[in-house]
């Protein structure tokens, strides 16, 4: 079994960051922006994967574990957000939570 190097796993991490990263600023729908985070987390879970398979050591498997439960409680909690925003407000756009202050 060959294995892949670290380089492509790394790569491949930042590219889902930087995907994630550039649909949180140029989305303005909270669905998308919720989505956005979770790719972002799920790239920096594969480098952590790819790093922690460099060397042999499990660390990079227990940080995406941690990761993993943060995206878990991040999505429970920005969905039940979600979901009241658009029964009070009819919409998803994020310039029209600048109007829950007050």
């Amino acid at each position: 079994m060959t294995e892949v190097p670290l380089a492509y796993g790394l790569i491949l991490g930042g590219i889902l960051f930087a995907l994630g990263l550039a649909g949180l600023l140029m989305r303005r729908n909270l669905l998308f922006i919720l989505i956005s985070i979770e790719i972002m987390l799920n790239g920096a879970g594969v480098a952590f994967v790819a790093a922690g398979s460099r060397w042999g050591q499990p660390d990079g498997q227990i940080m995406f574990l941690f990761i993993l439960a943060a995206a878990a409680a991040e999505v429970s909690v920005g969905l039940a957000l979600l979901l009241r925003f658009y029964r009070q407000r009819h919409t998803l756009d994020a310039n029209r939570a600048n109007e829950m202050r007050g």
